[in-house]
């Protein structure tokens, strides 16, 4: 089983080895801790889970399209999201 700790640590890594800027898409964080489809596709809720409490610490912006996605609405929020850094994303990651 994946701990939030290893799913949020992902979140980091994928962004920091992008352009500040950037973003991902939670499945890129799914794939990236599970090989087979139906394991990565069963992970995405609790990738969301991370997502959404790391976007409370203002860690990372959920966004949908220009819109961003309150935290409180990061794990119900209908159709793909995308994981930005936010203003207290670790400057050293």
């Amino acid at each position: 089983m994946t701990g939030d700790a290893t799913i949020r640590e992902s979140i980091v890594a994928l962004l920091s080895a992008r352009s500040p800027d950037a973003s991902v898409c939670p499945s890129e964080v799914a794939r990236s801790l599970e090989a087979t489809e139906d394991a990565w596709r069963t992970l995405m809720p609790q990738v969301r889970q991370v997502a959404a409490a790391m976007a409370e610490a203002r860690l990372i912006v959920a966004t949908q399209g220009e819109r961003v996605v309150p935290s409180a609405e990061v794990l119900m929020a209908s159709g793909p999201i995308r994981l930005r850094r936010g203003p207290a994303f670790p400057v050293d990651a």
